[in-house]
């Protein structure tokens, strides 16, 4: 019997005045109210848990990320909940470069920009060795958030041999290691 059916049996038996043992016409029908109310408690469950984005892990966050044009990269349930925070903080002061950089990870992943020398901007994918996956979608969410008019260029991060030296691999490394040169150039070290 489901929780409601129990509930409503041990609410009415001290009443005594039904007849509650197993079998009887009393115990069926109040096993099926106890069902209905069991699927109703599930259904509010499950409303509940997708009105709030924090906790949204279906329907919630679909019908939020058909508020936007693009849809972001995100794979995972909690990395498309930050993608939909980020994109839902940008208003009118979203131009300051603290600003930009939370308003970014609703492209899908952790990205970056700073202004270079030159005036554009750069966006790295700190998390990210090589070209994301997904990079044009990526790329065409990006370009929406930030300015329309800076130059934007976008920075994959490989291995670069001064890296491998800080790294200290060697030939031995490597082939134990399994490197491919796919692989290898993507051995990079964590950004701080």
């Amino acid at each position: 019997m489901g929780q409601y059916g129990e509930f409503l049996i041990a609410l009415l038996r001290p009443l005594g005045i039904y007849d509650l043992t197993a079998g009887n016409a009393n115990e069926s029908e109040l096993y099926a109210l106890g069902k209905a109310l069991d699927s109703i408690s599930e259904a509010l469950e499950t409303a509940e848990r997708e009105a709030h984005i924090a906790t949204a892990e279906d329907a919630g966050l679909r019908m939020r990320e058909a508020l936007f044009a693009k849809k972001n990269a995100a794979q995972t349930a909690q990395q498309r909940r930050d993608a939909l925070v980020a994109l839902m903080q940008i208003d009118s002061r979203s131009l300051t470069p603290d600003a930009i950089n939370r308003t970014l990870r609703g492209c899908g992943i952790r990205a970056i920009a700073a202004e270079a020398d030159s005036g554009h901007l750069v966006v790295r994918f700190p998390e990210v060795a090589g070209v994301p996956e997904n990079f044009e979608q990526i790329r065409s969410v990006i370009l929406d958030i930030l300015p329309c008019h800076l130059e934007t260029e976008f920075f994959f991060r490989y291995l670069t041999w001064e890296e491998c030296c800080r790294q200290a691999f060697t030939w031995q490394d490597i082939e134990t290691a399994g490197y491919i040169w796919e692989t290898f150039e993507k051995a990079v070290l964590p950004e701080e």
